[in-house]
């Protein structure tokens, strides 16, 4: 977990690493009143609002290791080291342990999947990431696996979402036109992915 934590925080370089969550807006600030309020104030709270809006959260729930990771990610511009380095823990693949690198497009790709969706529900993680071995095994068991799946780079989810139709999902997923996007009926989810835009169906 150490050395999954190190790589995060190298992969986002000594820039990102320093950057703290800060406070959300200043209540008092927000209830002044705008005739009574000098000009000054009114800008202070424009950019207050501005840098409150910009925060991206993401809920997962991994159905195979019970893990949970409700966090925001990115804040003031810049993703959030250590909450990367959680999210990241909870795509491992759980039948070894691997953990890997996760692309940030990927959670960026969930956040705004929830927003379509407009739900509070977490995403029901079925794959995360998959280590060369897990996926070798997937592959040799069912075409439908690629044998270079985007899930060993860290690129990649199948996903679903309590309370949404899967067919819901798929159609919030493609119209986000952010990677690819594979729809499961039979087995029940969603695969997202930030690699090329292309879509298609499986069992």
């Amino acid at each position: 977990m150490q050395a999954a934590r190190r790589q995060v925080l190298f992969g986002f370089g000594a820039a990102a690493a320093a950057v703290a969550v800060p406070s959300m807006l200043d209540s008092a600030v927000l209830k002044r009143s705008p005739l009574a309020a000098p000009a000054v104030h009114t800008d202070q709270t424009r950019t207050l609002a501005a840098q409150a809006s910009d925060i991206r959260r993401v809920s997962l729930h991994n159905l195979h290791t019970g893990d949970m990771f409700d966090e925001v990610y990115w804040q003031e511009g810049a993703y959030v080291p250590d909450a990367m380095a959680a999210a990241q823990h909870a795509l491992r693949d759980w039948r070894n342990g691997e953990e890997h690198f996760m692309d940030p497009k990927l959670f960026d790709l969930l956040h705004n999947l929830n927003a379509r969706l407009g739900t509070a529900q977490p995403f029901q993680i079925i794959s995360g990431y998959r280590s060369p071995q897990t996926n070798a095994m997937l592959h040799a068991r069912s075409e439908g696996v690629a044998s270079h799946s985007q899930h060993m780079l860290g690129k990649a989810s199948d996903i679903r979402v309590q309370g949404i139709e899967l067919a819901n999902l798929h159609k919030a997923a493609l119209s986000l036109k952010a990677g690819g996007v594979g729809f499961y009926p039979v087995s029940d989810f969603v695969h997202v992915d930030v690699a090329r835009v292309r879509t298609w169906q499986g069992v």
